[in-house]
């Protein structure tokens, strides 16, 4: 049987393949492509061996089932004939032309999740054609190990893991260079049991990056009966998602590319798009958020090409309860997201940075709309250092459609004690999470944890919602015993003038 380590431990072997050669916030996409086409080619390869011995060797049966099946590939597409050809000087367009094959066969599942990789590219691999020839044969090599038959697999979604997984390691880097920083697994589940998915269900991330929370919102109904949406901009990082959402069997994803805030894609038949629950975690204070309006904006009344965003720009009149700054995109992101929000049983949950809960101007008067409207429900503070690529501490906010009750609950999981302290990275242990769900839902006040305000005690502060506030955390210091402070002081220097005897005696005795 085929371990998820198995697969781990090629996936690594994979990765030296490309070390010191290419990006490695590059070289995961080449990795992650690879391990699709041979799962792909392994449960076709089983799966025609099935039809082979049930209709006896009769290939036109064969064939007319195959055609039926989740996906095709034809044979120049699978892996084992691009093995066959890992010599082939031009081995790197041989594969191009297995993926085209793949998005041309399996178009209204597949298409375009391929048009960001090119094992042609002499951006990547220079124009060394033999060094990149043997790059490529070493990639095919690695995966050549590994049997990804859905007979040899220990679990349904061992695949799927473990190319979150590949995801997950590569994350920092990523974030580095993008400002986008992924969703660590145990925040996702955080914020899945948040929003708690019910049977149809439609659930939708707007920045939905490789997929994960929407995976995991997801999973949370187990006959899988909810709809699945999400949008991405960065192109490559869609094709990772639509390839998650796949290898997880989530088939009727509906996964957009384009600009969320400029480019919103949840429209049906000319109608905005709302959904019984919304995750995400956007990028954090993403600057010149607004670029996409203005663009396209007209001349002001001046005649001069519109400098400012406005809320007039917005067609779908998402920003009437103020206008972001153009240096912090984070509420434009949650204004896009309360638009998107059903009216009847809408939930939703977003991570975001702390800066949220008190920056003024533009930032405030959104913030005190969303409070007076009645549409935020809690409010729960994360440990600082969770995410890949930043120790930015975030926080989740939570919002409801149709609350009964005025009043926020407040939870701070930044204490000692709340969550397990790691070298390079914090986590949330499932100890953790349990702390915080069972918080929410019982909506009681603990010490130092949780805090129901009313929204009096929230308009008393000015609609400010900075944890402090509401959560008090501080610890007394211990008394100080002052004569055992001064006793101690007087042993340490009788202590010390005994150790400066025994030094000058030695020096003296050396002469120095």
């Amino acid at each position: 049987m085929t371990t998820k380590a198995d697969i781990e431990r090629v996936l690594w072997s994979a990765c030296d393949s490309f070390r010191g050669k290419i990006d490695s916030s590059r070289y995961k996409d080449y990795i992650l492509s690879m391990l699709f086409v041979k799962y792909l080619s392994d449960v076709s390869k089983e799966k025609r061996q099935e039809y082979m011995r049930q209709y006896e060797n009769d290939e036109r049966r064969v064939e007319r089932a195959m055609s039926r099946e989740r996906f095709t590939m034809d044979g120049e597409s699978t892996f084992d004939f691009l093995y066959e050809n890992r010599t082939a000087t031009d081995i790197g367009q041989k594969i191009n032309v297995a993926l085209s094959h793949i998005e041309d066969h399996n178009s209204s599942k597949l298409r375009g999740v391929f048009r960001a990789i090119d094992f042609n590219s002499q951006v990547d691999f220079g124009e060394d054609v033999r060094a990149k020839n043997a790059t490529l044969r070493n990639l095919l090599e690695d995966f050549n190990g590994i049997d990804l038959r859905p007979s040899q697999l220990g679990s349904a979604d061992i695949i799927g893991d473990a190319y979150e997984y590949m995801i997950s390691n590569f994350a920092s880097d990523a974030g580095k260079k993008g400002g986008e920083f992924f969703t660590p697994s145990q925040v996702s589940e955080l914020v899945a049991r948040l929003v708690n998915p019910q049977e149809n269900d439609r659930i939708y991330d707007p920045t939905c990056g490789s997929g994960g929370l929407l995976l995991k919102a997801y999973k949370k109904v187990p006959n899988g009966k909810v709809a699945v949406y999400g949008q991405e901009l960065n192109a490559q990082t869609w094709a990772l998602c639509t390839m998650n959402m796949f290898l997880h069997n989530v088939d009727d994803a509906k996964i957009w590319q384009g600009d969320t805030l400029s480019n919103p894609q949840n429209i049906e038949n000319d109608e905005w798009m709302t959904f019984q629950v919304v995750v995400a975690n956007p990028p954090f204070s993403l600057d010149k958020w607004d670029s996409g309006f203005l663009s396209n904006a007209g001349l002001d009344a001046k005649g001069k090409k519109q400098e400012k965003m406005t809320a007039t720009l917005d067609p779908w009149r998402r920003f009437d309860w103020g206008v972001p700054p153009a240096s912090k995109g984070d509420y434009a992101f949650v204004l896009h997201m309360l638009k998107c929000l059903d009216a009847n049983n809408g939930r939703m949950a977003i991570v975001l940075p702390h800066g949220v809960l008190f920056r003024g101007a533009s930032e405030g008067k959104i913030r005190q709309q969303i409070v007076e409207l009645n549409l935020l429900d809690a409010v729960i503070g994360l440990p600082a250092n969770l995410f890949y690529g930043t120790g930015i501490p975030a926080c989740i906010l939570v919002f409801r459609k149709n609350r009964t009750r005025r009043d926020v609950l407040f939870i701070d999981v930044s204490g000692d004690g709340n969550y397990e302290k790691g070298k390079n990275q914090n986590i949330l242990r499932d100890i953790d999470l349990e702390k915080i769900v069972d918080a929410y839902n019982s909506r009681e006040n603990i010490d130092k944890y949780s805090y129901v305000a009313s929204y009096d005690e929230i308009k008393d502060n000015d609609f400010n919602l900075n944890i402090p506030r509401y959560v008090d955390t501080f610890e007394e210091e211990e008394l100080v015993d002052i004569d055992e402070v001064k006793t101690n002081i007087t042993s340490i220097e009788a202590e010390l003038a005994e150790v400066q005897a025994h030094m000058k005696k030695y020096l003296d005795e050396l002469g120095i």
